[in-house]
């Protein structure tokens, strides 16, 4: 069975998510350490979540129960957070329910601003980073690829990408009543990622091009010169933040990059041409965990902007999801779990042909032993088994997309005292045979 636990800005504190958020990469391999019925575990970390996806032994009792505690066991030991400081901060979904929740999360549905597109590619990362730990299983596989197009889906038949804004986008949509013009803030952009490249763009569609870059990492030269803006190296980086006006943060450092001895030089030395109304500076921090050290909203003339300011500022309008987008996730995830049920009695339909083409097997050397030349008889009884097989396979499908494939499989040992294959590469080959 799927499992989900997932605390979001929904559930959760900005305070709990910002630590959940310092998850180490280890937590899904712990997870799956955790106990054997764990068949395999996906970790989704952003700045406005913590989800984990688990698969565990079906039949085993209380699964849920198992999973669910593995998961806070896990993030408990990778945290230091305790199992009681989550409680109430995080909901699971089981079954057919995990499927429409992560679809509505890849599709944007589930974020701050409705629409994102960032977390489309967070999506698609925490999958890649779970096939590099080898902690993913073939339905985690599955969810997270059908997630990936259904995500695609709402974006290309639904209204939801055009309309829905990114958090970088809404930032700076609330920074607007800060800035009369835009051509002459001195920005310093701080981070070299994903959210950088947007972050750029998006400070350039607003008209600003007075722009240049730090990393703390160091990528500061090859991002500038890709993007045709200023590197800040090092040694220049305290100066460069202390004169200008806008700055923004958005790295993956689990420590503050920017403080207030960042920005010590007098207001009067920065605040010429430098119009951002009643502050002279704005930081706008976008980083989870915290890039900007909060002492820095004390000081004189600093306007700070963060994360939970910006996820209370979000317009209702935007935390609104389409009917047209859920209507595509719900269909996704109706065709996710039919399909997965229609996979989870083949190894029973492959059980019931192996039997049927043995008996066949076996009936067609008779015929050929009593002078079955011309092979008429071989090929009626072919067609018979055929004929024979189709309505069982057919409700097979039927009862197994009602979630009773249990039934047949039950059925098929009570008339022909069969079972299915308990290795599936042996089904698997008894179905390629």
């Amino acid at each position: 069975m799927l499992l989900c636990v997932t605390a979001s800005h929904k559930t959760a504190s900005f305070e709990l998510l910002e630590r959940l958020s310092r998850t180490p990469d280890d937590v899904a391999p712990t997870i799956v350490g955790m106990t054997p019925c764990v068949q395999g575990a996906v970790v989704l970390a952003t700045c406005n979540r913590f989800e984990a996806y688990v698969e565990m032994d079906e039949p085993l009792t209380a699964a849920g129960a198992i999973g669910v505690e593995a998961v806070i066991e896990a993030v408990e030991s990778a945290t230091g957070i305790p199992a009681t400081e989550l409680d109430g901060a995080y909901t699971v979904h089981s079954g057919r329910r995990v499927a429409e929740h992560l679809f509505s999360v890849a599709s944007g549905l589930e974020s701050v601003v409705s629409g994102e597109g960032e977390i489309a590619g967070q999506v698609r990362r925490a999958l890649k980073s779970a096939r590099k730990d080898g902690t993913t299983s073939p339905e985690l596989e599955r969810l997270f690829q059908r997630a990936s197009q259904a995500q695609r889906k709402v974006k290309n038949v639904t209204a939801l990408g055009r309309a829905g804004r990114s958090l970088v986008r809404l930032a700076l949509e609330l920074a607007d009543s800060r800035i009369a013009d835009w051509s002459a803030e001195r920005v310093l952009l701080v981070g070299t990622g994903a959210y950088a490249a947007v972050t750029l763009a998006t400070l350039r569609e607003r008209g600003a091009v007075d722009i240049s870059v730090y990393s703390p990492s160091g990528r500061a030269a090859v991002f500038a010169a890709k993007h045709g803006i200023r590197p800040v190296a090092a040694d220049e980086y305290a100066r460069t933040a202390a004169h200008s006006s806008l700055l923004i943060t958005c790295t993956t450092a689990t420590e503050p990059v920017l403080g207030p001895e960042h920005l010590q030089l007098p207001v009067a030395a920065v605040a010429a041409g430098c119009p951002v109304g009643a502050h002279s500076r704005l930081v706008v921090d976008l980083g989870m965990p915290r890039n900007v050290d909060p002492a820095v909203a004390a000081l004189e003339g600093v306007a700070l902007l963060d994360l939970e300011t910006i996820r209370l500022h979000a317009p209702l309008e935007e935390l609104q999801a389409t009917d047209a987008a859920r209507s595509v996730v719900r269909e996704a995830a109706e065709t996710f779990h039919v399909v997965g049920s229609r996979q989870s009695v083949t190894p029973s339909v492959v059980a019931l042909r192996s039997h049927i083409f043995e008996l066949l097997e076996r009936e067609i050397d008779r015929a050929r032993a009593r002078g079955d030349e011309d092979g008429k008889v071989e090929q009626a009884l072919r067609h018979l088994s055929g004929v024979l097989l189709h309505t069982p396979t057919v409700r097979a499908h039927e009862l197994a997309a009602a979630g009773r494939a249990d039934e047949f499989t039950a059925a098929l040992a009570a008339l022909y005292g069969i079972a299915p294959e308990a290795d599936a590469s042996a089904a698997d080959n008894a179905a390629t045979a």
